[in-house]
């Protein structure tokens, strides 16, 4: 289980996030909404390591992951798809996803086929370089280059953005397929609130760097927290 607990954040004299504290468990999807400049990205730079915290702490099972740089958090089970999907435009579908093989031990540097299961299209497309994908499909190669390394923990930032719909629901399906096994804690950052309400068992609202509302499954129901995304 991801715990969060009292994190805040500073980019020099201004803070970003103020004690956020939640927890992802395996085998849910909890979300992370509000809008734009909230503070969520912030928060999952903090949780992957890509920022330095100022105030709090991370852990994740029994290992606290505060002190731990960001390719040591790879190595104990943590992927990322960052928001922008920063694929490598210039390399090969398959040379982006054997980018994921870095964590991983050498018996466990190949590609499982379940990716392909989840997104038929990144088999075809094997040789053809990152760049040349459409963006959907960019995002698929993204989310297939994270499950390479086999994560306990995913994080995705907003993976539906600027995303056509038919892929959108091929990624609601693969999170609810990777939910339903039972062994990795999935936090999802969101703004689309319908795709959140259909994946989320639990989530957090963000204003100005703090937590204002949290719930399950059954609080995302009502129009509480859609009035609190509206712009």
């Amino acid at each position: 289980m991801l715990t969060v607990d009292n994190l805040s954040l500073h980019y020099g004299a201004a803070q970003a996030l103020y004690n956020v504290s939640f927890t992802a468990k395996p085998g849910e999807v909890t979300c992370v909404l509000g809008r734009n400049g909230v503070g969520k990205t912030s928060l999952m730079r903090a949780i992957v390591g890509h920022r330095s915290i100022s105030g709090g702490s991370i852990t994740f099972g029994d290992t606290d992951f505060t002190p731990l740089r960001t390719f040591q958090r790879a190595k104990l089970g943590l992927a990322y798809v960052p928001q922008g999907r920063e694929i490598f435009p210039l390399l090969t579908v398959r040379e982006n996803l054997e980018t994921g093989y870095a964590p991983l031990p050498r018996a466990e540097k190949n590609i499982p086929e379940e990716i392909f299961e989840l997104f038929p299209v990144l088999k075809s497309m094997l040789h053809r370089r990152g760049g040349d994908l459409s963006g959907g499909q960019q995002q698929q190669l993204a989310i297939g280059r994270a499950l390479v390394t086999r994560p306990k923990l995913l994080v995705l930032d907003e993976p539906t953005e600027g995303i056509q719909p038919s892929i959108i629901k091929d990624i609601g399906r693969a999170i609810s397929y990777l939910r339903g096994k039972g062994d990795m804690a999935i936090v999802l950052v969101e703004q689309y609130f319908d795709f959140a309400r259909e994946l989320a068992d639990r989530f957090i609202v963000m204003e100005r760097g703090e937590v204002v509302e949290a719930g399950d499954k059954k609080a995302l129901e009502g129009d509480d927290v859609r009035n609190r995304l509206v712009f």
